[in-house]
């Protein structure tokens, strides 16, 4: 399988510090997959997503992107990713379509025309194709001030996609978005994801951002501390557990213990459902009237805040 990001053994040290901000981490991305980089604030996402975007230089290591040294190939490497960043870099003096259109002048993708009628017909057709992708088409000739955050961001989606990058870096892409713009934002992102056969490259505080990423890593202080598939994560550090109740708790207490549970609490009470127990075989035995019942599936969060809670007290 092609690797659209290879990470070898990647340090960063900043000047006048004595621990490094990244230290030796390995990692890669396959081409067309969605990566989500996750962990708290100053553990090293900026910096490792500084580098991987030629913004900032490496201690050391070997870091590619496309098949290219970040490097030693830093104009090959940009020509082959987008980003969009935390924090957003319109120009809220022009229009949506101006701003596009300065963009991919600087980019080299089309020369600039002063007016949208000048430019040339691939120049219209890709817009047109990026702004319905994303559900702004009827926008795009409109000022940048009038529209909402959710807006915005799509915008800056459809510049960074404008010269069909291999790679599309978010950092934060969500940040102060209210919860029904940013599923919007993530509605299209998988839809570019799937019409463009892009490599997606996350970092977000939002966990649930990250529940449908094909590999995440979650860095700490520094280091990868955890890594694989989401429900991988979620299944090996976080249990699976039945939720019930009932009026009657001495009853539902001893028929439990007469299916050799144990159940914690003192109600409701919760049933680890470890070493193979199925809940609906736990379900169907009990007898006494419940009044609450719950199968309470771990979260790629409870996963997160374990994993970070278990480091921050080994430091």
């Amino acid at each position: 399988m092609t690797e659209a990001v290879r990470v070898r053994n990647l340090v960063k040290r900043y000047k006048k510090t004595k621990i490094n901000a990244v230290n030796d981490i390995s990692f890669s991305v396959a081409e067309g997959a969605f990566f989500a980089l996750l962990g708290p604030n100053g553990a090293g996402k900026t910096t490792t997503i500084s580098i991987l975007t030629t913004t900032l230089t490496k201690t050391s290591g070997v870091v590619e992107i496309a098949g290219f040294d970040a490097e030693r190939a830093a104009g090959e490497v940009r020509r082959r990713i987008g980003v969009i960043f935390q924090t957003p870099s319109l120009d809220k003096n022009l229009t949506a379509e101006e701003n596009i259109r300065f963009h991919a002048a600087l980019y080299g993708l089309f020369p600039f025309r002063p007016i949208y009628a000048l430019m040339p017909k691939t120049y219209k057709t890709r817009v047109a194709s990026l702004a319905e992708l994303l559900g702004i088409r009827e926008n795009i000739f409109q000022p940048i001030h009038t529209f909402s955050g959710g807006m915005k961001r799509k915008l800056e989606i459809i510049r960074g996609l404008m010269h069909r990058p291999r790679v599309l870096f978010l950092d934060e892409p969500t940040t102060g978005l209210d919860p029904i713009s940013r599923k919007g934002v993530w509605n299209y992102l998988q839809e570019v994801r799937k019409e463009e056969r892009t490599t997606i490259f996350l970092t977000t505080h939002y966990l649930e951002e990250a529940e449908d990423a094909d590999n995440i890593c979650i860095i700490n202080r520094g280091k990868i501390v955890a890594s694989g598939t989401p429900e991988n994560i979620r299944k090996t550090l976080v249990n699976t557990y039945l939720q019930m109740d009932a009026k009657d708790r001495h009853k539902l207490v001893t028929e439990l213990a007469r299916l050799k549970l144990q159940p914690e609490g003192n109600g409701p009470f919760r049933i680890l459902l470890q070493n193979g127990i199925h809940p609906q075989k736990i379900i169907r035995s009990i007898r006494t009237p419940l009044t609450l019942l719950n199968i309470h599936l771990p979260t790629l969060e409870e996963a997160y805040i374990e994993i970070i809670g278990e480091h921050h007290a080994d430091a």
